[in-house]
């Protein structure tokens, strides 16, 4: 749909509007009381005071008026770090984990990530994007409207590039938009057990270039971790991915300090992901380098490990960002918003950091920044509509799922 196409709208009677533009309202979210929003042609036209917004766009022909009577908006939240295409399911796991095994052992034996490589390979591509869909169709009514999306259980050239054109047929078949991320190694597939070395070659020297030659994804990703991929392994596939032109993210330093916050920095990564285990020189070297630093409380509180304390981040001058981290074995929660509660409740997070994480910094995260993540003129008109009189009620009363409405491109798409 082209730009001329969508509908002019105004979003009136807002109760609450976060910005997240600390120019554009009081305080760091931006908020502005009793607000109205201009959407014209995907994006934002004006906002500002109800009571400013001039009678003549009110009253243009063709407008749509929209009273949400009091209710709280924000941008369209934005998931920016989900492994969300995989085939099967891994309940079987969970029972185990349950009653005393950890993720370690179970990927040992044979589960895990393989676990799901092996039912992702089997499904068909039309499967995979009937199973995505579905799942964009749920984080949409929690108001996602932008979601990374990364591959990672294929582990071959054939398996991970089916991925990642699943994923750019999604994109074009539901309203989320998707930024996808190369994770080729994410573990090492069984048919490379006993040679770790042609496995990272065939990351670097096969799946890296037919990933750009088909334009298939905008970042690379690795689990630099102990007993994945070490730090040394892991510089080689990211420093291939940076030179082909690819941005890149670190899943960094989860189960362990291995080393992977600090190998961020040092390559100047857009985001390092998890970082249960970061020190504090690590933390310091990602504020230095700008690498927004993504908190995934879901996983910690899945795999039933201790949750990190932010302000050791914050102190250290590091953003934040909160995602779910979406996936069938150590976080398959897809509510956007739980995870900001439990960024707050168990991290220490501040409110204003939960909203600001799961909007403009997520943007940063994902390198959508100069267009999605806020809410001024110029923008993206993506808008998520809660049925609350306070925004802090979103987190608050945990669980529910409070998005009423969901604005993405200046259209509406929930309900």
């Amino acid at each position: 749909m082209s730009a001329e196409d969508r509908e002019s709208l105004v979003v009136d009677n807002i109760g609450t509007l976060l910005t997240m533009d600390p120019e554009a309202g009081e305080g760091p979210l931006g908020i502005i009381r009793g607000a109205a929003v201009h959407l014209d042609g995907g994006d934002i036209a004006w906002c500002g005071r109800s009571g400013d917004l001039p009678d003549s766009v009110r009253r243009a022909p063709g407008i749509d008026v929209i009273d949400v009577d009091g209710r709280v908006v924000t941008p369209g939240l934005i998931d920016c770090h989900t492994h969300l295409v995989f085939g099967g399911s891994r309940e079987g796991e969970f029972a185990q984990r349950v009653a005393g095994a950890t993720y370690q052992e179970i990927a040992a034996a044979g589960g895990g990530i393989v676990s799901t490589m092996r039912a992702t390979r089997a499904a068909s591509f039309e499967e995979l994007v009937e199973l995505g869909a579905s799942r964009l169709a749920t984080m949409l009514r929690f108001g996602v409207t932008t979601c990374e999306v990364k591959s990672g259980y294929g582990l071959s050239v054939e398996a991970e590039l089916k991925m990642l054109r699943v994923i750019r047929a999604l994109d074009g078949r539901q309203p989320v938009a998707l930024v996808p991320t190369f994770l080729g190694a994410h573990a090492l597939p069984p048919e490379f057990r006993r040679d770790r070395e042609g496995y990272l070659g065939m990351v670097i020297r096969e799946m890296i270039p037919a990933v750009v030659s088909e334009g298939l994804a905008d970042f690379c990703d690795v689990f630099c971790e102990e007993g994945v991929f070490s730090v040394e392994e892991s510089r080689r596939v990211l420093e291939a991915a940076k030179s082909a032109g690819l941005g890149i993210k670190v899943h960094a330093d989860q189960l362990t300090p291995f080393g992977g916050a600090r190998l961020a920095a040092e390559l100047g990564a857009v985001s390092a992901d998890h970082l249960e285990h970061a020190g504090d020189e690590a933390l310091a070297a990602l504020a230095a380098a700008g690498t927004v630093a993504v908190l995934l409380p879901g996983a910690t509180f899945f795999l039933n490990q201790d949750f990190p304390n932010v302000r050791r981040f914050r102190d250290a001058g590091v953003s934040l960002a909160v995602s779910t981290d979406f996936n069938p074995g150590s976080s398959p929660g897809i509510n956007l918003p739980l995870a900001g509660t439990m960024a707050a409740v168990r991290m220490g997070l501040p409110i204003e950091g939960v909203f600001a994480g799961m909007t403009v910094q997520a943007a940063r995260a994902v390198g959508r920044q100069a267009r999605v993540g806020t809410l001024s003129p110029g923008m993206a008109a993506d808008l998520a509509v809660f049925d609350v009189a306070d925004h802090r009620t979103i987190l608050y009363r945990f669980g529910v799922n409070h998005c009423s409405m969901v604005i993405k491109d200046g259209r509406i798409v929930v309900p």
